[in-house]
């Protein structure tokens, strides 16, 4: 799976997958929902992203742990 929107540069931000060659990563963008945060929410304090953004943001995360097995701690 392709991902256009994420882009990777071990100039930028030590490497981190980030969205569309900003300084925001990925990791960022998951904690933001996780912590509560709405799509909407962040593209209201983020508005250089959009939906479609966010929508790779989340396919990108789900592709980089599936078929991963969890372990119980």
């Amino acid at each position: 799976m392709t991902f256009p929107r994420i882009t990777i540069d071990p100039e930028v931000m030590g490497g981190a997958p980030c969205v569309r060659q900003s300084r925001i990563p990925v990791a960022t963008l998951l904690a933001m929902l996780a912590e509560g945060m709405t799509v909407t929410d962040i593209l209201t304090d983020l508005p250089f992203l959009d939906e479609e953004d966010m929508a790779e943001v989340l396919n990108f995360a789900a592709d980089a742990v599936r078929d991963r097995t969890a372990r119980p701690a």
